[in-house]
This record gives C-alpha cells, structure tokens and sequence, in this order.
C-alpha cells in the first residue's frame, strides 16, 4: 500500500512511519493539512492516515476539500479526543475509520487492511476455513495445526505465531509485528524470543518447517 501520514506529532509520526515501512509499506509523511491536499493533488495514495488535531487547515476540512474534489481515497483518523461528536463530525463529512491514540499497531495494520480491500474489492479467507499449505494445514474451529494429517502439539504462543504466518502465507512480517501481534510489545524483552520461537516451529514442524524463511535485517515470511 501506498500511504499518506499526515501527523504533526513527531514522535508518533516516527513510530508510524517505521512500523509501516517495516511491513513492507511506502509512507509519504507530512505535517499540516496543506501539504496533505498538495500531494493529495499530484499523487495517488491507497490510504490516508489523518490525524484529528493539525495545526492551521484542521482535518475535518481536509477531508471535505478531499471529498469535493471527488477524492475517494480511504482516511483512517487517529485521535487522543475521547469525544463522540467529533468522530460522528468526521465520519460524516467522509472519514471511513476512526482510531483512537494510543492505539495498537497491529490493529492499525490491520485497520488499514481493512479499508484497502473494501476499496479494491478483493475477498479474504473466511476465519473459519481451513487453511492448507503443502503439508501443514490449520483449522481455526478447533485451534489445531496438522502437518501431513497428524497434529501437533504447540504452546499457545507458538500456535499464536504459526497462526500469525499461515494467515500471511507469501508476506513479509517484520519482528516487530510478530512481537505486537503474539506478545503485546514493540520491543524484544527477550532480545531473541521471536528467533526462538521460529526455530521451535520449525522443528516441530519437520520438513514444512522449511517453508518459513528468514528475511535477515527484516523478519520472517511463510513461502
């Protein structure tokens, strides 16, 4: 995806940018609504990533002025207000998501996803279809992994991370996806859990083990 960052805090806009490059995403960054419906102009995003409180033009006129020029690019709004008749101010002049601060950046992923396959149009698996590649196989009903027909035992974490990378078979995920996504936390506690627990399931899961592949300086991917 293709997304524009419009955030003019500086922390969290480095925590945003990072965390979505590291997911394999290009990130245009800027701090004020003018810029925004500048590149807005002359470029062509996935997503817009709109904070609610910008200095100068604020976003819920960005999102008009987007909406007027018939822009229909999806904007996901991030807010530290806790305030209702802000979000229904925004959804209604054209917002299509609202994400409180702090958030979680899995579930910022995730949110993203989401808007991108409502606008492409594109279907996902259905949670409970069971999902087979080559030899190894999960069914979600019943939380259970099977290489060649056989179960496998595996600790709720390491089942965590096999779900993590079976629904993501093809895709790069960064370690500090797998650790927001199986441990709740953006740094390693354990300097090399995530490292760990691959090579747990690799082994458990013999020769399909090889199918997960070390993205060195990146993370992992399910092939």
């Amino acid at each position: 995806m293709n997304i524009l960052l419009v955030e003019d805090e500086e922390r969290v806009a480095d925590f945003i940018r990072r965390g979505l490059k590291a997911e394999g995403f290009s990130v245009e960054h800027v701090v004020d609504g003018e810029l925004a419906l500048g590149f807005l102009q002359t470029r062509d995003f996935d997503v817009v990533i709109l904070d609610l409180m910008l200095p100068g033009i604020s976003s819920i006129e960005v999102c008009q002025r987007m909406r007027a020029r018939a822009n229909t690019t999806p904007v996901l709004m991030l807010t530290a207000l806790d305030s209702t008749d802000e979000r229904v101010a925004g959804l209604r002049i054209g917002a299509d998501d609202y994400l409180p601060k702090p958030f979680d950046f899995e579930e910022l992923v995730a949110r993203l996803e989401a808007l991108h396959r409502r606008r492409v149009g594109y279907g996902s698996t259905p949670d409970d279809e069971v999902i087979t590649h080559r030899g190894l196989s999960f069914d979600p009903r019943a939380l259970e992994f099977y290489v060649d027909g056989r179960p496998v035992a595996l600790s709720s974490k390491e089942r965590e991370l096999a779900v993590l990378l079976i629904k993501n078979i093809g895709r790069a995920l960064s370690r500090e996806r797998i650790l927001n996504a199986v441990w709740g936390t953006q740094s390693d506690p354990m300097t090399n859990i995530v490292d760990v627990y691959i090579g747990r399931l690799r082994k458990k899961f013999g020769p399909e083990g090889d199918a997960i592949v070390t993205l060195r300086g990146a993370g992992y991917r399910l092939d």
